[in-house]
């Protein structure tokens, strides 16, 4: 492997894993911390993490529920300010000061929250397909495979299942391509059959949120309360408090980050950057020739006006 393996506790005692990739004790190297979204973990990010290794120390989680880490017994954990809070136990496990967040749909989600919490801790961010509001057509896509996919037969039917879910976002991609794809996020349960590697309650919890979630979101239109547990309702609140540079990648074809959200964020953010990935959905995977040249371009600008 040309990654260690390693397991931390969030504030109520879960074991979550991470990985590292680069030279954990050049201490000297910028730090980079990879967070997948929904249903992923951190073998999304094994391509870019190799590629970003001989020059950045990358740290790639499996947030709760997914990979690796401890499933939550209670479900109503699984949320974005939950998630936050486990990444800076994290950061506070390793004693890391600053960061830079690439974070893929949920993970962007979770960075944004994080860059409100503690900006001094944030250089930068990458949001991968991801703004702060997410079209209903998306979210109806998203809840009806979430947590619900039967275990399969064989992998050859779980790499159909994933085509099944995902083609949307990467068209026209032969067979092999999908073959190699589920086994990011399926694992063989104990009968030896392929499942998705995530708790099964995440899907059920986004279709059925607890009631009081609705009720803050009321008392939020009617200007009532902004923040709950240091978590804006609104993740618009969180992305205009964004103040350090800031990257978005958005697939051409995505669902999920739609043109005009884009230009809306690029209204609330003039400075961000964007890139477009062409004949990507929701959400690249980080790999795309484009994606990789914007990214190298991104972090090169951010550590030399830093000094770094």
């Amino acid at each position: 492997m040309n990654y260690t393996e390693h397991r931390y506790r969030s504030k109520d005692r879960l074991s979550l894993y991470y990985r590292e990739y680069g030279n954990q004790h050049d201490q000297g190297r910028e730090v980079v911390l990879c967070l997948h979204g929904l249903t992923r973990n951190s073998k999304d990010f094994h391509t870019l993490a190799e590629h970003l290794a001989d020059r950045y120390r990358v740290i790639s989680v499996d947030i709760r529920g997914r990979g690796l880490s401890d499933w939550d017994r209670h479900s109503i954990h699984y949320n974005p300010g939950q998630y936050a809070k486990d990444a800076w136990a994290l950061l506070d496990h390793l004693a890391l000061q600053q960061v830079t967040v690439i974070g893929t749909s949920l993970g962007g989600l979770m960075a944004m929250i994080m860059a409100d919490q503690q900006p001094q801790r944030l250089r930068a961010l990458l949001l991968n397909d991801i703004g702060p509001e997410l079209p209903l057509p998306a979210i109806q896509r998203i809840m009806s495979y979430a947590g619900r996919t039967l275990p399969a037969q064989s992998w050859e039917q779980a790499a159909l299942q994933v085509k099944m879910a995902y083609e949307i976002a990467m068209p026209n991609m032969p067979i092999e391509f999908w073959r190699e794809f589920v086994k990011l996020s399926y694992r063989e349960n104990p009968e030896g059959k392929p499942v998705p590697d995530m708790d099964p309650a995440i899907g059920a919890t986004l279709r059925n949120p607890p009631a009081v979630i609705h009720w803050l979101q009321w008392m939020n239109r009617h200007g009532w309360i902004k923040k709950i547990a240091g978590v804006y309702i609104d993740p618009w609140d969180s992305f205009h408090s964004v103040t350090m540079p800031c990257l978005l990648v958005h697939g051409a074809l995505s669902d999920v980050l739609t043109d005009e959200i884009v230009r809306k964020m690029q209204v609330a953010q003039p400075h961000m950057q964007v890139v477009r990935v062409a004949d990507r959905g929701h959400a690249p995977m980080l790999d795309e020739p484009e994606t990789v040249a914007a990214i190298d371009a991104f972090l090169s600008q951010v550590h030399a006006a830093s000094g770094a």
